[in-house]
């Protein structure tokens, strides 16, 4: 295996990566500072009031992106073993 195929492969993993979680991130970062302008408004300072609006915005992520989350995987993975058998040629 050569290093341009190790880079490919990690530049793979990590763009799928962050594609994947990607917007589970992104919902959890804005529902977070939503709750905590809402905190800062009111001045209710309670550190575990955001848990549970960000489980349910995760939640909801996965529901309504799972099988996009999970056919994305699958390609991803398809193409790694493939690449790995035709990397071992070499």
């Amino acid at each position: 295996m050569t290093e341009n195929q190790i880079l490919y492969m990690t530049k793979e993993a990590l763009a799928t990566g962050i594609l994947v979680g990607g917007p589970i991130l992104l919902a959890s970062l804005l529902v977070g500072l939503i709750v905590s302008i809402f905190q800062a408004m009111t001045q209710i300072q309670e550190q575990t009031l955001s848990f549970i609006p960000k489980i349910f915005s995760i939640a909801l992520i996965l529901v309504l992106l799972g099988p996009w989350m999970i056919r994305t995987m699958t390609a991803y993975t398809i193409n790694l073993f493939t690449d790995l058998a035709n990397f071992a040629r070499y």
